[in-house]
């Protein structure tokens, strides 16, 4: 039996393992269960032949899950999977058709919380490490996980970790933690991220609320915030903060190669979200560019006042807006948040307080690197086609392993685009966990033989 076919008649096995991550719960925004899941992690991985252990920084940080097999064949090159074991919270409960956390199976899906992100890519990879090893009593490359804790809330501790533990890291490339399958089935072959800066805007013009008959004297903080967040971009979501674009760097003529040649359907995408135009009313290539390469300002949230039912006349004493940027290569998130503060102050709101969260720079491969056509010859073989994507339109923490490791990153992996990560009833698919594990092993193959 070889590693492919051993994928396929050891599904059951994969599918199981699956289910008993989804049960255990790992929210990292409540502190729930992060160490219990870590543990069972190292656990999966001691089962399918994997060395493992569990790696720290400090009392309160969420650890890492380190797996590490040597290969017999090919010890020069190191292959690492970077995959996180935490997940979105599950609420809200009452719009879960089954609970989030039971890995239920119907038919083609397994349903749950973490079934997609992260724990059903996570669970494709060590299935392919343990198919080579239960086949051919070895990997076709030194083969290392890093598994971390805190993915699901910004990753504030991964730069430290590959700092620490940056020789035992060390690597020659890195599959990322997940990577999208289009609604024709076709796998996205991701060469980078954006990057994402996210901020807390507020004011506060009294020290209590007061009734709305005083708005003659009163100044309301909501309308003050309104003012501020609507000099930050155009109607087109073109940023007009000075400099925020002055470091970026044109598409190459490859990049826009490969951007014309993605397949995007508008109509589909339009129909899934429910929408009648794009913001700018872009047309298709535009929206194409976009999605990789375009930076944008978002209000994930504001807040200020009475918003319960019916009428309460009241002048709220402050407000607060969530704004999330996300960033595109060579933008320096400490930089922008210097311009965005500078921008506040010279039109006149320099009483608008901002709280960063997070900040994360964008990472991009070349697309010209040897381990692009690898993993790219590897998804063909396993989904019969496959799509490349100069970059994701999310954000993850890519760049510390280009800037740290000098990593090349690649996404690539079984999330179906219409899986409802982090929304109620998230699935898995079980023919792209196959195909996926599959891709995974010729991904190694590859890997390990050029």
């Amino acid at each position: 039996m070889n590693p492919i076919q051993y994928v396929d008649v050891n599904m059951d096995d994969l599918i199981s393992d699956l289910q008993t991550l989804i049960r255990q719960p790992s929210v990292s925004a409540q502190n729930q269960g992060i160490e219990q899941c870590a543990k069972l992690v190292k656990k999966l991985l001691k089962k399918s032949g994997i060395n493992s252990e569990i790696l720290r920084l400090k009392k309160g940080v969420s650890p890492i899950v380190y797996g590490e097999i040597k290969s017999k064949q090919n010890p020069a090159k190191t292959l690492m999977f970077y995959n996180h074991y935490d997940v979105q919270p599950a609420e809200p409960f009452d719009l879960w058709d089954d609970p989030p956390f039971s890995g239920v199976r119907k038919g083609n899906k397994i349903f749950g919380r973490g079934a997609t992100d992260d724990k059903g890519e996570l669970i494709t990879r060590i299935k392919a490490v343990e198919a080579s090893l239960n086949t051919t009593d070895d990997v076709p490359c030194n083969i290392k996980f890093v598994i971390e804790g805190e993915e699901e809330t910004g990753s504030a501790h991964i730069e430290n970790y590959l700092k620490k533990y940056r020789h035992k890291f060390s690597n020659d490339g890195v599959i990322w933690e997940f990577g999208y399958v289009d609604a024709k089935n076709r796998p996205i072959v991701g060469l980078g991220m954006k990057g994402l800066l996210f901020v807390e805007l507020s004011v506060k013009e009294s020290t209590r609320e007061s009734h709305s008959s005083l708005a003659v004297l009163i100044k309301n903080p909501a309308w003050r915030l309104i003012d501020a967040v609507k000099t930050l971009r155009d109607p087109g979501g073109k940023i007009l903060i000075k400099d925020w674009y002055k470091e970026v760097v044109p598409f190459t003529k490859k990049d826009l190669d490969l951007i014309d040649k993605e397949p995007f359907d508008p109509s589909v995408f339009k129909k899934e979200f429910g929408i009648q135009s794009f913001t700018g009313d872009k047309n298709v290539l535009d929206a194409k560019k976009a999605l990789v390469g375009g930076a944008t300002c978002n209000i994930a949230g504001i807040s200020s006042g009475y918003a319960g039912e019916g009428a309460k006349t009241v002048i709220p004493s402050e407000a607060t807006a969530k704004i999330d940027f996300r960033l595109i290569p060579k933008m320096n998130p400490k930089k922008q948040v210097m311009r965005l503060k500078k921008h506040l102050k010279s039109n006149g709101f320099d009483d608008i307080k901002v709280r960063v969260f997070h900040g994360e720079a964008a990472a991009r491969t070349d697309s010209s690197n040897p381990f692009v056509s690898q993993v790219k010859d590897a998804a063909d073989k396993s989904f019969g086609n496959s799509i490349l994507n100069v970059s994701n339109a999310g954000t993850g923490p890519m760049h510390p392993f280009v800037n740290i490791l000098k990593s090349p990153c690649i996404s690539i992996g079984s999330t179906y685009m219409f899986s409802r990560i982090h929304s109620p009833n998230e699935f898995a698919r079980v023919d792209l966990l196959k195909k996926t594990t599959k891709c995974m092993y010729l991904i190694m193959k590859n890997f390990g033989t050029i």
